[in-house]
């Protein structure tokens, strides 16, 4: 990458001539094998990335671009299918698998935006953790500390080390329980999960299909909003200048504010302040829906675990596969195939009551605001020793996340500062279920008075 301000300095860039996709791409293919990389990456699509510069080239030079994010670089967690590539999920059982057909819909639709697809990127295997950390193709580095190794966030570790290397302004991730949001708030980058519905989730690998949902990785709540057009067949627009929305921002007592890391706490703080010395409402008031659900989820066991269990179900009976998986990822599916029936229904019968209670718990115009993560990134090696505070810290890590997405909220994950060692802190942004064009433009507003 040429410029850490994301998509629209690339977009400007061409239009003036001082930047060519072709180079760009050449450039972001170099990083993405340089040294330290090895582990960000799974597969690089070398010919198919020059081959779509050059077509973005030539309209460029023609006077005819298709938009903003013509020629423009990204990566795709190794969960989309794309053309002539296997999709492994970043698990060895699936090294061999038979390449995909055809590009996945939101590939096509990304792809006729003029986007350059540049890689596949890794991710924790089968996206079954928030922490990133992989046995089999290696855990991509967070690039925020040089002197201890600390976790990217998962599980689209790569996407996130990727654009926080600036290897590509833009790349795209899956969310089920926060593997969008996390690693973007361990790595100082916006993610953008929107409601489960918005977008073509076929030929995406699942790992919990009431609740997985597709999303980017990026610089910008800006850049974010160029892709949510493309990925819903729209004209992207560049956003400039718009208006900030009437809003008020709750913070919610309990669940989400407990047991934060000091740091964490202090960067979300004095951002909250901010925020109202910028002129936002900001409000502190009890939302017992959230707490709520995450009382189901310590009495009944988790939805994730159950459906995890469910697309698994056939590995879990292959005795010879299953010693190839990572042993952490399978004793999560085997908690998740132990959930007694009458827990299942549980947690089944009672979302849509929790939805709805979400939905009136929030007025229109409200948007909750909260840390994203509850801590900073921790170190890699006290992880991949000690699998009792691995299960403790996966936990912990998507307690806040996992909260939204059995309420499918809409959620915007936002950087907020570090703490005080220095660590990217994490801040997310979300409203009731289908608020999601409502969410982003307040998103831009608090992204335009931050950096104001």
């Amino acid at each position: 990458m040429t410029d850490a301000r994301g998509i629209a300095a690339l977009a400007q860039g061409y239009a003036q001539g001082s930047l060519d996709p072709v180079d760009v791409a050449r450039r972001a293919l170099d990083q993405a094998r340089a040294p330290g990389m090895d582990a960000v990456f799974i597969t690089l699509l070398e010919e198919r990335a020059l081959g779509e510069a050059r077509a973005s080239q030539a309209r460029w030079r023609e006077g005819r671009p298709l938009g903003p994010l013509d020629g423009v670089p990204l990566a795709w967690k190794d969960l989309f299918d794309m053309a002539g590539t296997v999709t492994t999920c970043a698990s060895d059982t699936r090294r061999q698998a038979a390449p995909a057909a055809a590009d996945a819909p939101s590939v096509r639709a990304l792809t006729a935006a003029g986007m350059v697809s540049v890689g596949k990127t890794n991710l924790s295997e089968f996206a079954f953790s928030g922490l990133g950390i992989n046995l089999h193709f290696g855990t991509p580095p967070n690039p925020h500390d040089a002197a201890v190794p600390r976790i990217p966030g998962g599980s689209s570790s790569g996407s996130a080390v990727a654009v926080a290397r600036q290897v590509v302004p833009c790349a795209m991730g899956t969310d089920t329980s926060g593997s969008i949001r996390v690693p973007a708030a361990l790595n100082g980058l916006v993610g953008w999960k929107p409601s489960s519905a918005r977008y073509d989730q076929r030929d995406v690998f699942p790992l919990a299909p009431s609740l997985d949902s597709i999303g980017p990785l990026v610089q910008t709540v800006a850049d974010a909003c160029l892709i949510d057009d493309a990925l819903l067949g729209r004209a992207p627009v560049l956003r400039t200048n718009a208006e900030r929305p009437a809003a008020r921002l709750v913070i919610p007592s309990g669940i989400l504010m407990s047991e934060l890391e000091p740091g964490v706490a202090a960067a979300f703080e004095d951002t909250a302040e901010r925020l109202a010395r910028r002129g936002f409402i900001v409000e502190r008031r009890a939302v017992p829906v959230l707490d709520l659900a995450h009382h189901l989820f310590a009495t009944f066991g988790t939805l994730v675990g159950i459906e995890a269990a469910a697309v698994h179900r056939e590995l879990l009976d292959d005795p010879a596969a299953l010693a190839r998986v990572d042993a952490r990822i399978v004793q999560r599916l085997r908690l998740g195939q132990a959930i007694p029936a009458q827990n299942r229904q549980a947690l089944r019968n009672n979302r849509p009551l929790l939805v709805a209670a979400m939905a009136s718990a929030l007025a229109a115009d409200e948007a909750l605001l909260f840390p994203t993560v509850p801590m900073a990134a921790p170190p890699i090696a006290a992880l991949a020793a000690d699998p009792a505070w691995f299960a403790q810290c996966n936990a912990r890590v998507l307690r806040n996340t996992m909260i939204g997405s059995y309420l499918d909220m809409p959620t915007l994950a936002l950087p907020c500062g570090t703490d005080g060692a220095g660590l990217p802190a994490g801040m997310s942004l979300a409203m009731a279920t289908g608020r999601d064009e409502a969410l982003l433009a307040l998103g831009l507003a608090i992204e335009r008075e931050l950096a104001a």
